[in-house]
């Protein structure tokens, strides 16, 4: 009975903290780079395809884009982490304990970019990158990743899809939910491959179409026209984002370069590999020979093996496949040491970030802005948790 007591009051006063941690601000890290940063948004209809996920039969894919970009210093309004229209419906979708404890006030999250600033004018146009969040992640959940390589001279852009992300928000004030049959994370063992399969189709056709719309957006649009320089397009994702860079790249030769962040790879691109360089970045999965590793990792040296020059595939020690992201910061830390500690992980988190985001944007600019190739071997000696994975 007092064990038990002892138990309770220990939760109590956990779920006390997390409450408290909750209500504090949180600034995310500042970008690197030299550039202010710019964020708009978009809406765009696929009147081509229809979506198989969606609940209404016939009705038209749809994505709401991110874009993140060098921007004129002082110009725009301070930008919101999320969307005050998104937090309530994620708020409902998520649950009170992950939304009033497990994770911070959004409204209390603050961000570097500038909500519809003008385009820096110092380089006539920039590279394209294409950015891809994974199973239940929202694309501004890789604000910080977005930020610093925006402020490295790159236009960022991101997208969420109704039915697939965890929600969308569409300006005109309707709310589209994950649907069961879009929730790869829910999918059993047995069936993950098969659902990823079926799934991993309608995430390309979406960055397909985002990049078609980019297309339109570089002739027409009164912010970005000529600015978009789409003859050097990257991709990265994580997690299933990851496996949609890679299959992308495969399919479609605007693809110059991508990189994968943690993603266990699907598709015909398994066997078949790509011909751009790509960049797979993975957490610390500890015992790399364990059954579960162990078979990941020969899909990704099917892929890995068969790449041209410039690949690299390296592993951060002590990561988790939240590292990656601002889940990191923005879920409470409380939360987050814990799952460190279960799985025995060591980087600190704001060092963890640091060095995915230096190595993003350092790969980007060795093979879109033909940087030296020297600069990704001075991180190696930099980070000397970036090490290779043992075969």
């Amino acid at each position: 009975m007092v064990l038990f007591a002892v138990i309770v009051a220990g939760i109590g006063v956990l779920l006390a903290l997390m409450g408290l941690e909750h209500g504090n601000e949180l600034e995310l890290p500042a970008p690197t780079g030299h550039f202010a940063v710019g964020r708009s948004t978009y809406a765009w209809v696929n009147e081509a395809a229809t979506d198989e996920l969606a609940p209404a039969s016939g009705a038209k894919r749809e994505v709401v884009v991110w874009i993140w970009y060098p921007a004129e210093a002082g110009s725009g309004s301070a930008a919101e982490y999320l969307p005050a229209a998104w937090q309530e419906p994620l708020a409902r979708s998520s649950g009170v304990l992950m939304t009033r404890f497990l994770t911070h006030d959004l409204s209390k999250v603050r961000v570097h970019a500038r909500s519809d600033a003008a385009v820096s004018g110092e380089e006539r146009s920039y590279p394209v990158a294409l950015l891809r969040a994974g199973g239940a992640a929202l694309t501004t959940d890789f604000t910080i990743l977005a930020e610093d390589l925006a402020s490295h001279g790159y236009v960022v852009v991101g997208f969420d899809a109704p039915y697939r992300s965890v929600v969308t928000v569409f300006p005109d004030g309707r709310v589209a939910l994950r649907s069961a049959a879009g929730d790869i994370e829910q999918a059993a063992p047995a069936e993950m491959a098969n659902v990823a399969n079926r799934l991993l189709p309608m995430w390309t056709g979406d960055a397909r179409f985002v990049v078609d719309g980019l297309e339109r957006l570089n002739m027409i649009d009164a912010r970005f026209r000529g600015r978009l320089a789409l003859d050097k397009l990257g991709f990265f994702g994580h997690s299933f984002g990851g496996a949609t860079a890679l299959q992308f790249c495969h399919d479609d030769t605007r693809c110059k370069v991508g990189i994968d962040l943690d993603g266990e790879p699907f598709g015909s691109v398994v066997k078949e590999s790509t011909k751009q360089p790509f960049l797979i970045l993975l957490s610390d999965h500890g015992n790399w020979n364990a059954p579960e590793p162990r078979q990941v990792m020969s899909d990704l040296r099917s892929i890995y093996d068969r790449l041209p020059e410039g690949r690299m595939m390296l592993y951060l020690r002590g990561a988790n496949h939240f590292t990656f992201s601002d889940q990191i910061l923005v879920k409470s830390q409380y939360l987050m040491g814990l799952l460190q500690h279960l799985q025995k992980g060591s980087l600190e988190r704001r060092r963890g970030l640091r060095i995915v985001t230096d190595y993003v944007h350092t790969f980007f600019d060795v093979h879109l802005k033909g940087g030296s190739a020297e600069a990704l071997e001075g991180l190696r000696r930099e980070y000397p948790e970036a090490r290779e994975i043992p075969r």
